[in-house]
């Protein structure tokens, strides 16, 4: 009998062992495969992230580069498109804003056909304002319905460039021909193979801001400028 219990407390010593070496164990995987709780994830490729087409704000040898995949009919990349250039402005000449195209919504693709063919023009930056600031005339709103009197997109675009003064005849020809849409295919496929999914998505020097909002992008920024 008592051979017996010896065996028994073995066994149940032996139990105990292996249960806190696999509890450790599982900490310590979880631990290892757990992401980081800062603000970024690890540095893109640069191919990737900008394109010798890609438009940019700032000078290319600029202290921090700010890549953004934004759709032009995404009402959020419209609110944050201010806040994006103020930052810009208040760190002139350290940092670089670069552009790309991540199309979503329904209208976006003719939109950003519309923001290359006033880039041809030397009018990009202002396209892209423009729309945003006409966004509700234009754009579809999530969980909205279309507005039966609205204009149709082409002569609402028709006003727009217009506006920006430009060369109709040239816009209409680019557009028509649809001179830009491998360069937004391109953008989009660049976008997929960063794990870019939504708009607007952020990349401070190839890391990619993983926690959307004003606060995060400008700590990463300060973070990569302090280096």
């Amino acid at each position: 009998m008592k051979k017996e219990f010896l065996v028994l407390g073995a066994i149940f010593l032996l139990v105990i062992l292996a249960a806190v070496l696999g509890a450790k164990y599982y900490r310590s995987s979880v631990q290892s495969e757990r992401k980081p709780t800062n603000t970024a994830t690890a540095t893109a490729p640069a191919g990737q992230l900008i394109r010798p087409d890609s438009a940019s704000l700032g000078p290319a040898d600029a202290k921090v580069t700010v890549v953004e995949f934004y759709d032009p009919e995404c009402e959020t990349c419209a609110q944050f498109g201010p806040i994006v250039k103020q930052i810009l402005k208040e760190n002139e000449g350290r940092m670089r804003l670069v552009a790309r195209y991540l199309p979503f919504h329904p209208n976006s693709m003719t939109a950003a056909n519309f923001t290359e063919a006033a880039a041809e023009q030397g009018k990009y930056w202002e396209a892209q304002e423009l729309l945003f600031k006409k966004q509700p005339e234009w754009g579809a709103k999530h969980g909205g319905t279309p507005d039966p009197s609205a204009p149709p997109i082409n002569v609402l675009f028709d006003k727009y460039a217009k506006e920006l003064g430009l060369d109709m005849e040239k816009a209409s020809r680019s557009i028509n021909e649809r001179r830009f849409d491998s360069k937004i295919q391109q953008d989009m496929s660049d976008a997929k193979g960063l794990g870019a999914r939504m708009t607007p998505t952020f990349f401070v020097n190839g890391r990619q801001l993983a926690s959307f909002g004003e606060a995060q992008l400008r700590a990463l920024i300060d973070e990569e400028m302090k280096k």
